[in-house]
């Protein structure tokens, strides 16, 4: 009977070690990852779907801007010969057979102006979207086409039948009238159905060479008003290309080929200012060219308009703390559970990690309908005020109470610095887990383990 007894004493002292107690509650913390997983998907899933809108708005106001232009064009007899022979004499002749072709010629010089201002304006559902309204200015020169160059003979070009070409991606978000002016002649642009699914084709109404470039230079200027979406970007196909773009826009991503001028780039909180200069030594492809014209994206350089982080990238990247954030929590219950001999029950701890879940589904509902920071406040907050006064209660210590208070704002306060930092979030982060765990050994440096 004695034994017995000495021996359900034992099995109750092992379960109520502090090691068994440690074990079931870091248990808890991994069951709870269950549930703060499903809030990821929730974020996850919200983000899925304003990707949907944003791109179902840039279908209906304008896509990325891709823009490679002018370009002039002149048709020319083409002669393929075969050889006939009679069946009935046995006699072989050769015979001619004209096909017409096109020879394409690349500016000489090619300017633009561009200014893009953002549209704030178009919002659907909760969602905002980055979209923008291009009025760009070009202007330039052809030079002298070098048909000697082309093995194309002067007799058989035709003259009179010479266009412009502009290609882009974004024909049907093109707001402005579409003409150009050659040497002070007004000529309009049509829309052309090709092949090309990558490009839009305009080309200009047919003009006389001779007649219009009395001098060896053909100077043009025009203007398009586009509305776009995300990006714009340009193709260098003058033998000297200057791209000058101005933008409202607080946080471009300059990409493509060609870098942007350092010297003249400026980016400020009202916008930013960006210069490009390229000339013909700086990329591998002629100014001439037979049959059709090239395809040249891998030459593209402009501006992206992003967001730098958005709503639901910063609830992502604050969600990956969770498991963080109910570990020491935990910790810190457990350590005062330790040196002050009360006693939590493990439904308790479950209360509290719950409570630390329910702030990231507050953080992405508030954060839908107005800004990441008042979201994390008031949701950092909400939970804070409601874990400190459940301590209360459970602890019977108002001391203890507004410890785990201030533990958990000052734990929410790293991260919310940590999810801001971009080039620091590493260095920062470490040397701040660094203190917490110089901050557990020291409180946890006088708990006798060994006891019950």
């Amino acid at each position: 009977m004695e034994n017995q007894s000495q021996q359900t004493e034992k099995t109750v002292s092992i379960f109520q070690s502090n090691t068994a107690k440690m074990m079931l509650v870091g248990f808890l913390a991994l069951v709870l990852l269950i549930p703060l997983e499903f809030v990821k998907d929730l974020i996850r899933e919200r983000s899925e779907r304003k990707k949907e809108v944003v791109d179902e708005v840039a279908e209906l106001w304008g896509k990325d801007i891709l823009f490679y232009g002018p370009i002039l064009k002149i048709p020319y007899k083409s002669f393929d010969e075969y050889n006939v022979t009679n069946p009935k004499s046995n006699i072989t002749t050769i015979e001619r057979k004209s096909s017409i072709k096109y020879a394409y010629f690349f500016p000489e010089k090619l300017n633009n102006k561009s200014n893009v201002k953002k549209n704030t304006s178009l919002k659907r559902g909760i969602y905002n979207n980055v979209v923008f309204t291009a009025n760009m200015q070009f202007d330039g020169h052809f030079g002298k086409p070098n048909f000697e160059k082309l093995n194309i003979k002067s007799e058989d070009l035709l003259w009179n039948s010479a266009s412009i070409v502009v290609k882009t991606t974004n024909l049907k978000s093109i707001k402005s009238d579409l003409n150009i002016n050659l040497n002070n002649q007004k000529l309009n642009f049509e829309s052309k159905s090709e092949e090309d699914t990558i490009y839009g084709t305009l080309e200009s109404d047919k003009f006389d060479y001779h007649t219009l470039a009395k001098t060896d230079a053909i100077k043009f200027n025009f203007e398009m008003q586009y509305n776009g979406s995300k990006s714009i970007k340009f193709l260098p196909i003058g033998k000297t290309s200057k791209v000058s773009v101005d933008s409202d826009w607080d946080s471009p991503s300059f990409e493509g080929a060609f870098a942007a001028n350092d010297t003249t780039k400026s980016i400020t909180k009202k916008g930013f200012h960006a210069d490009w200069k390229i000339l013909d030594i700086n990329r591998s492809f002629s100014q001439q060219h037979l049959d059709k014209i090239p395809n040249l994206n891998e030459y593209a350089f402009g501006v992206k308009l992003i967001e730098t982080v958005d709503e639901y990238q910063q609830n992502e990247r604050a969600s990956k703390y969770g498991f963080l954030v109910i570990g020491l929590t935990f910790l810190v219950f457990f350590l005062i559970q330790s040196i002050s001999k009360i006693g939590i029950h493990i439904f308790q701890y479950s209360m509290i990690g719950l409570a630390l879940i329910m702030f990231y589904t507050l953080l992405i509902s508030i954060t839908e309908h107005s800004s990441f920071k008042l979201a994390y406040i008031i949701a950092g907050i909400a939970v804070i005020t409601m874990i400190t006064l459940y301590s209360t209660s459970i602890l019977n210590n108002k001391k203890f109470a507004t410890f785990i208070g201030l533990a958990l704002s000052a734990l929410y306060t790293f991260i919310y610095v940590i999810i801001q930092l971009e080039s620091y979030a590493l260095l920062v982060g470490s040397i701040g887990l660094f203190a917490i765990l110089g901050a557990v050994m020291y409180f946890s440096r006088k708990i006798d383990w060994s006891s019950n």
